[in-house]
């Protein structure tokens, strides 16, 4: 039996939270964990700075800019970035982590980042060694049919708009 597929998909906040805790867990079982963030370039997220704190067994890597990706019209380089972490995510499976993120897939996909069908490859790659959590936004019918576990994020209330806070939202 191969490793779980779970994701966190929805308009609400909390997926790559939800994964993260994950991770969390996972690295407090002494257990190894890739983390692999499309469309995300910050270095100063909480969980981009965990990497200097947390043991070897932690990684996280960035395919994407500081900036936002234009959603709908996304650039060639917001491509190229997408195109390089699918190709790392399929080079970092071969090592067969206990657990493998994929942020922000979802929304790669959806935009046009890369293809479904490479996905779809991937993660029937996975070993049991492996469980892939994919987050974002617009999960695809076929990546819900092929998990185990889908949860959306539903926002229910938002009294005002305001900034991200450091250390609740990144």
């Amino acid at each position: 039996m191969k490793g779980k597929i779970i994701i966190y998909t929805g308009n609400g906040q909390g997926k790559t939270t939800a994964s993260l805790g994950m991770a969390m867990r996972a690295v407090a079982h002494g257990k190894k964990v890739v983390i692999i963030q499309f469309m995300k370039g910050r270095k100063n997220t909480g969980e981009y700075l965990l990497k200097d704190i947390l043991p070897d067994n932690y990684e996280i890597h960035q395919f994407g800019r500081k900036e936002f990706v234009n959603l709908s019209n996304p650039s060639d380089i917001d491509k190229g970035l997408a195109s390089e972490g699918l190709k790392f995510a399929w080079k970092k499976l071969e090592e067969q982590p206990y657990l493998m993120i994929l942020d922000e897939l979802n929304v790669a996909i959806k935009v046009g980042l890369v293809d479904i069908e490479t996905v779809k490859k991937l993660i029937l790659k996975r070993t049991e060694k492996t469980t892939l959590v994919i987050t974002g936004r617009y999960a695809s019918n076929d990546l819900i049919e092929m998990a185990d576990i889908v949860t959306e994020m539903k926002e229910l209330k938002r009294k005002r708009q305001y900034d991200a806070t450091e250390g609740i939202e990144f």
